[in-house]
């Protein structure tokens, strides 16, 4: 697959795995569409739609940062509507913007429910919406939910269950839109993660330094989702991959470099939720 002159569409992408995946794409010469929300620095999150966009253009691509709340149906309009008269086309969709608080049912404050609501269920479906004209019109169009196999089971809703129905809700529309979108050619797929990532989420949010150290990095997700691109749209959808094992059966047997810290042992690193 080349990727040169192909154009992604990534949410989230001012930072963490959403950035990563642009700068692996952009590597091979693709137009990244940086759609975040992030246009000054943040006091407590590294990165901006601009510095990630100078990254993107460093790495080899061609970028265009765009302001874009997943939650606002116009912005989003604007924002696909921008990428296309940028560059002509969408190929590519990345659902990477997600909201998340992992608390208990009498914790979960109805405003933080309808945020992870809004950005995780609602904002995928609404992007996959607006980005479907121009990708159905891709020779290999790609879309790509960053969210967790459909494991239904208790354990993984008793501790947090708000936050487990949204990143569900955007596992769903892989399932049903690479249904509904498998004769015409568009593929939908998801990719989750073995171990936890090194993200301003898990520092902030979930462990700290102590898990970030525990953590591999977001080049693991990339490397992924490149892989996953590569493969023809019309034959490879529907799937709810892991990055570890669709990485060995791409045949990487050796993932120490995606490791926080050197020389930590495969064993030895923190498992992500859901799998």
């Amino acid at each position: 697959m080349n990727f040169k002159g192909k154009t992604v569409f990534i949410t989230g992408a001012s930072r963490g795995i959403g950035k990563a995946i642009g700068l692996r794409l952009a590597r091979e010469g693709a137009n990244i569409v940086i759609a975040a929300k992030t246009a000054e620095p943040h006091p407590k999150l590294p990165g901006t739609i601009f510095s990630a966009a100078e990254e993107v253009e460093a790495a080899g691509g061609k970028a265009l940062p765009l302001v874009v709340d997943v939650r606002d149906e116009q912005q989003v309009q604007e924002a696909v509507e921008k990428a296309v008269a940028t560059f002509g086309g969408i190929d590519i969709l990345v659902n990477n913007a997600s909201a998340i608080q992992l608390t208990g049912t009498l914790e979960t404050e109805m405003k933080r429910y309808d945020l992870m609501h809004q950005i995780n269920t609602r904002g995928t479906f609404l992007t996959s919406q607006k980005c479907l004209p121009y990708l159905l019109k891709s020779e290999n169009p790609h879309v790509l939910n960053l969210s967790p196999p459909l494991n239904m089971e208790e354990r993984w809703f008793a501790p947090h269950v708000a936050y487990t129905m949204a990143k569900f809700g955007m596992s769903m529309c892989v399932l049903g839109m690479a249904g509904e979108y498998r004769k015409q050619g568009v593929a939908f797929n998801a990719l989750w993660p073995l171990t936890t990532i090194a993200t301003a989420a898990v520092q902030n949010l979930l462990g700290g330094e102590q898990m970030v150290s525990k953590s591999r990095t977001p080049e693991i997700m990339a490397d992924a989702a490149y892989a996953i691109f590569s493969k023809n749209s019309r034959e490879c959808t529907g799937n709810f991959f892991i990055d570890e094992h669709l990485l060995r059966a791409e045949g990487v047997t050796d993932f120490s470099k995606y490791a926080v810290t050197p020389g930590t042992k495969d064993q030895d690193l923190m498992p992500d939720f859901f799998v």
